[in-house]
């Protein structure tokens, strides 16, 4: 979850630089696959450490969460995320501007006083 995070992140911080959401996704996946693909190969490497073991039940889950892992960094991270974002266009980034609270500021009127504590 958190190299989804850091994925994502980086788009916007493009998309909001340049606008555009292809160039947006273009170049956060550029500046963030090298990190992605190495913390995935960290993780894969320790989960097949377990299969060095003597319980199969034990090389099972390591197995499956290293397959996991890899799927997950290819074809999620590297791929379909990147593949949707720009089908979706503008539309990726409705949510963050609606939950922006408005705020307005109001000068204080002349003639009344402050509250002293």
């Amino acid at each position: 979850m958190g190299h989804q995070v850091f994925l994502i992140s980086r788009v916007r911080e493009e998309y909001e630089r340049t606008g555009d959401t292809r160039t947006a996704v273009a170049t956060g996946l550029a500046r963030t696959a090298k990190v992605i693909t190495a913390a995935a190969a960290i993780m894969i490497a320790v989960f097949t450490t377990s299969l060095l073991g003597p319980d199969v039940a034990v090389k099972q889950g390591g197995l499956g969460m290293a397959v996991a892992v890899l799927i997950d960094a290819t074809v999620v991270r590297l791929v379909f995320v990147p593949a949707v974002m720009e089908l979706c266009g503008r539309a990726n980034w409705w949510m963050p501007g609606r939950r922006t609270p408005k705020t307005t500021s109001t000068a204080p009127t002349a003639g009344r006083e402050e509250a002293r504590v």
